[in-house]
């Protein structure tokens, strides 16, 4: 199935062009996805996925079959497997950028392949789902590209504390001599760094249910409407 999206990110093409070309930093705005190894033509990594109370993990790689810096455009093929075998999943992904004045427009266009579980779910409901996620997605990659960058402390000498021109400073007063340290103080060690958070998982199904529940909500008030007579006219019999 094709999916289609399109959105704008606050700043100039080439930093956004830049800032996608580092995969491990955009997954981190994906929910359940993890990069744990990239080069510059490749990348390998996971996605985990919760479908109501089954629990999926892909495991896969993509690469990068082409990459137009002065096009800004790149297409990744990626594919993976799930890690109990319950489905694969397959994508040919075209992203293209094009300056907005100051933001940059950029349009994805996912050739999406799937079995298993979430094959279920027809083109339909998977274009809804994907623009609640991609929603997800941008506004965590707005939040990263906007955030201000602190500038570096300095310290300003004032010139009241600086000694005059052609004026000696006065001496230091004298201190007595102080016997030296037997040992020198053992340095602190510095606290263990926590392990990195394994990312949550994508909850395919808390985004699916209200989908489902915007599209087909007059076929399920028509099937209540009717297990309703059905349990009155059984009851009459």
């Amino acid at each position: 199935m094709e999916l289609n999206h399109r959105f704008t990110v606050p700043i100039g093409v080439e930093e956004t062009w830049a800032h996608f070309n580092d995969i491990a930093s955009v997954a981190e705005c994906f929910p359940g996805a993890q990069v744990t190894e990239a080069d510059e033509d490749s990348f390998s990594g996971s996605v985990k996925v919760k479908l109501g109370p089954i629990a999926l993990q892909y495991n896969g790689s993509g690469t990068f079959v082409e990459k137009d810096a002065e096009a800004h455009r790149f297409v990744v093929d990626a594919k993976g497997k799930d890690k109990r075998g319950n489905g694969t999943a397959g994508a040919k992904v075209t992203v293209s950028m094009a300056d907005a004045g100051g933001s940059t427009d950029v349009s994805v266009e996912t050739d999406l392949a799937i079995t298993g579980k979430p094959a279920q779910f027809g083109r339909g409901v998977m274009q809804d789902v994907s623009d609640k996620l991609l929603g997800q997605f941008v506004t965590c990659l707005e939040q990263r590209l906007a955030a201000p960058t602190e500038p570096p402390a300095t310290t300003d000498s004032s010139p009241a504390d600086a000694p005059g021109e052609g004026v000696a400073p006065p001496p230091a007063p004298s201190v007595p001599s102080s016997p030296p340290p037997s040992a020198a103080p053992r340095a602190a060690t510095p606290p263990p760094q926590p392990p990195p958070r394994e990312p949550e998982a994508l909850d395919l199904g808390s985004a699916v249910l209200p989908v489902l529940a915007r599209s087909y909500w007059r076929q399920a008030l028509a099937a209540l409407v009717v297990l309703v007579l059905l349990r009155r006219l059984l009851r009459r019999s």
